[in-house]
């Protein structure tokens, strides 16, 4: 199993440029499901999950063909009884929750979907029962069987409807979005979510022939379309990949880091917070200039993660990680999912001093962060501990990082073009001798 090993305390210096967003890849990739034409996605990262998409697709009647960032999907010439039959299988599905995305597409078109329950990170219940409502809002009916959902359209077909989240979940509103705009007749999502990979999906199926209005505000109002056609689509720049490095030039004393190829706007709330805290923050149309002195430490500054445009969940592990070393004591609430500080236990074994209690870390900081061996708990717990590992004094090994490359082109190429002293290697596991 893979490993990183990371020298602490050596500065971030250059330029990093930003891949295409995970986040965005994965509905954009699924949504082609909704035609038979060809769709080509421009500016796709290579990760675990967009790789895991790719081989699903595969399963549910599409070929990929590969050039660098760009994928073309063509459709296999199944027949429609075929791909009613077609399941989005559990060793596949299993290694991703964003799977579950199949499922919108594969009802409007084919009027069945079978889906095996999602996976992914372990970091709360995440439930998919959103997706569900705003399904049999649209006239199907559900059944599991064998650990596999089995969603059915009426026989006319999934109808338009007006179906209001009660939460702004980002995966209900992509997989109800999806299947809205194969569906004919207006349909309007209320409490939709407003993040950035909302707008960049509306525009893609806006390009197939769906008319779309409101993405990125509470209020979605979709007129489908169904003969959506194929279309050239470049994903928009990673915002959590770009608060990443944000954090991971803040974190280590002497950095100076220009980020390009992002949009800062996205990263609205980390910024205004980083510079609360005292880190100088520059922006401009694409780019995101981060420096700190030599011996920098943080002020102390609590935060609570919210909803988009609020502070983004997905940052909140490196904040934390951030906050480890500030001149005081703060505090980090996480409101969006339950069981989300598996950083926590491993950030104190590198000496900080981090207590848990309900939804909340209680931060003491510390002068200094020490090298220790620790594990990555999910995606974004490895990216708080490489935070660490590079502020910290010593050597650092982060075991299961095959969470963090999920989520994170080339990781290791970039930090290391930039100065941090990173290598991947293979763990060796022992077992007992009987």
């Amino acid at each position: 199993m893979d490993a990183y090993k990371i020298d602490g305390g050596f500065a971030l210096r250059g330029s990093v440029e930003i891949s295409g967003s995970k986040n965005a890849s994965l509905p954009c990739l699924f949504a082609s499901l909704l035609t038979p034409e060809p769709v080509r996605i421009r500016r796709l990262p290579v990760l675990r999950d967009t790789n895991t998409a790719l081989s699903l697709l595969k399963t549910l009647g599409k070929e990929a063909f590969k050039g660098g960032d760009v994928v073309c999907l063509e459709e296999k010439n199944f027949s429609r009884a075929v791909f009613r039959e077609i399941t989005a299988p559990y060793d596949l599905v299993k290694q991703m929750r964003a799977s579950i995305l199949s499922a919108g597409p594969m009802l409007a078109r084919w009027g069945k979907a079978r889906v095996s329950l999602p996976g992914g990170c372990a970091i709360g219940l995440r439930p998919i029962d959103i997706h569900l409502d705003g399904f049999k809002a649209m006239g199907a009916k559900i059944s599991v069987h064998g650990g596999d959902l089995e969603l059915t359209a009426p026989k006319t077909g999934l109808k338009a409807a007006r179906y209001r989240l009660h939460f702004e979940s980002v995966g209900a509103t992509e997989n109800l979005m999806m299947a809205a705009a194969f569906c004919p007749g207006v349909s309007v999502l209320e409490r939709a979510a407003r993040e950035p990979e909302i707008t960049d999906l509306a525009s893609m199926l806006q390009n197939m022939g769906a008319m779309i209005e409101g993405a990125g505000t509470s209020r979605i109002v979709i007129r489908g379309n169904k003969n959506l056609r194929g279309t050239d689509h470049a994903v928009i720049a990673d915002r959590i990949e770009t608060g990443t490095f944000v954090l991971f030039a803040a974190s280590a004393p002497g950095s100076s880091l220009e980020i390009t190829g992002c949009v800062p706007e996205h990263n609205r709330a980390l910024l205004d917070a980083c510079r609360k805290a005292g880190v100088s923050v520059e922006t401009s149309v694409q780019a995101i200039r981060v420096s700190t002195p030599k011996g920098f430490r943080p002020r102390p500054l609590s935060i609570k993660t919210k909803v988009y445009p609020g502070f983004p969940t997905d940052i909140q592990p490196l904040w934390t990680a951030f906050m480890s070393r500030a001149r005081g004591r703060t505090t980090v609430q996480e409101s969006i999912f339950e069981n989300r500080f598996l950083h926590v236990a491993e950030l104190n074994r590198m000496g900080a001093d981090i207590a848990v209690r309900g939804d909340r870390a209680l931060i003491r900081g510390a002068g200094t962060l020490t090298g220790a061996k620790v594990m990555a708990g999910d995606l974004r717990a490895g990216a708080g501990l490489i935070a660490a590992a590079l502020a910290a004094g010593g050597q650092s090994v982060i075991s299961r990082i095959y969470h963090v490359d999920r989520g994170y082109e080339n990781l290791e190429g970039k930090l290391s073009a930039l100065g941090a002293r990173i290598k991947r290697f293979v763990e060796v596991r022992y077992q007992r001798v009987a």
